[in-house]
């Protein structure tokens, strides 16, 4: 009996106040090393070096999520729908661990060093690991996640337009950055949710809430997610593992912890993380603390290009960000790499981790996840048809910004 009140655990978030955990299972799976990690992951990467207070971690997310998924769970089964007690055990289990395969800096290192695989891929294949630890216990979790479920709803609570992970980093990213146009309606839109045909609906009197909903985001991602030092610091960091991985491969000594030592030498794709159990658990061990204490090191190694990065990373001295709506000319990068060279007496390949261009998208409404209103009459409507606000169709429209990189002018 004591055994099971300690797994009724409670949480006491800064967003929603006090979380209880619902089930023994999703104690024990917080409990495990693989979950723990995530304490050590940032949610927004480095995002703090903007917004001074968005330090919080998956952990966080992953257990908000948690919270919403039984506030959802509860205002299905309310309005007449089945979701057996297995089925929300699953479905809430999916939720938890949607994003245990997150590397260091959440999105940085599968664009880095590790390639042709994604966090969902490792998420799910710790999410195997885990279910031959806890003996086939999380069958239906992992059904949930793979859209494998014979009820598609439950998926789409867990990976759709309205999912639970959404509602909950918008509204906590926006909590932690400041940032008040993020702020969103997260209660009123999940007692607005519903089940026709098996699909995730939104009875119609909610579509305000849904709009402010579909803005928030895309305020969020242009203010915070892709703010332009966000994306300044973000891609010197992804060239800081590049050229690290680069120095590694060449055969030189790069020093780092173990774990980030075995993908810094190795050159791995999705199909070696199946094969090599190893290699699962070795990433399983990165954190947010592996890369920033390589980083703090590197700044004394011998290649100019790698001290140089991470001297700058670790001082904040980011490169200057430029962006527009057009492609920048090529022969505005050939000047300032041209300029660059002459400047540090560096070689072109070395200049062009100071000197790039690339394009960020932004789009807040994907029609092929539509969000469905339910009107009264029983009658089911695309929200982009139905908005009487503004434009969903707009918002569904993929905006694209350009943007180069340089050096403000500092010195080596």
């Amino acid at each position: 009996m004591q055994l099971h009140i300690r797994k009724r655990k409670i949480f006491n978030d800064p967003v929603y106040g006090f979380i209880t955990i619902p089930y023994e299972i999703i104690f024990d799976l917080i409990e495990h090393p693989y979950f723990q990690r995530l304490r050590r992951i940032s949610q927004l990467g480095l995002t703090n070096l903007v917004y001074s207070g968005g330090h919080h971690t998956r952990f966080q997310h992953a257990i908000g999520a948690v919270h919403l998924m039984g506030k959802a769970i509860e205002v299905i089964r309310s309005k007449g729908h089945e979701i057996t007690e297995e089925e929300a055990v699953g479905v809430s289990v999916a939720i938890l661990l949607h994003d245990i395969g997150h590397g260091p800096f959440s999105h940085t290192l599968e664009r880095s060093i590790v390639t042709g695989i994604s966090h969902e891929d490792i998420s799910l294949l710790l999410m195997d690991e885990l279910n031959r630890e806890f003996e086939g216990k999380l069958d239906i979790a992992i059904q949930i996640f793979k859209n494998e479920y014979p009820k598609n709803f439950l998926y789409q609570l867990v990976s759709g337009q309205l999912d639970m992970d959404r509602l909950d980093y918008l509204r906590r990213d926006s909590f932690f950055t400041g940032v008040s146009e993020g702020v969103i309606g997260v209660d009123r839109i999940i007692k607005m949710l519903d089940v026709v045909n098996d699909e995730l609906v939104v009875e119609a009197k909610g579509i305000y809430s849904v709009e402010k909903f579909l803005v928030a985001r895309r305020l969020m991602y242009w203010q915070v997610y892709l703010h332009k030092t966000v994306i300044a610091a973000e891609q010197m960091l992804m060239r800081i593992l590049e050229r690290a991985r680069q120095l590694a491969i060449d055969g030189n000594e790069v020093p780092c912890s173990r774990s980030l030592k075995v993908f810094l030498y190795g050159n791995f794709h999705k199909s070696d993380f199946i094969k090599n159990k190893k290699l699962l658990k070795h990433f399983a061990q990165l954190d947010d603390y592996d890369v920033m204490a390589a980083i703090k090191e590197w700044q004394h190694a011998s290649d100019m290009v790698l001290s140089k990065l991470s001297k700058m990373l670790v001082k904040r001295e980011l490169l200057k960000v430029q962006m527009q709506r057009e492609p920048f000319p090529a022969e505005l990068k050939e000047l300032k790499l041209t300029e660059l060279c002459a400047k540090w007496k560096i070689s072109k390949e070395e200049a062009q981790y100071f000197v790039f261009t690339e394009s960020i998208n932004n789009m807040a409404y994907q029609n092929q996840q539509r969000i469905n209103l339910l009107y009264k009459d029983g009658s089911v409507k695309d929200i982009a048809e139905a908005a009487d606000l503004l434009n969903i169709s707009a918002l569904s429209e993929s905006v694209t910004k350009h943007f180069i990189c340089f050096p403000k002018g500092s010195k080596i």
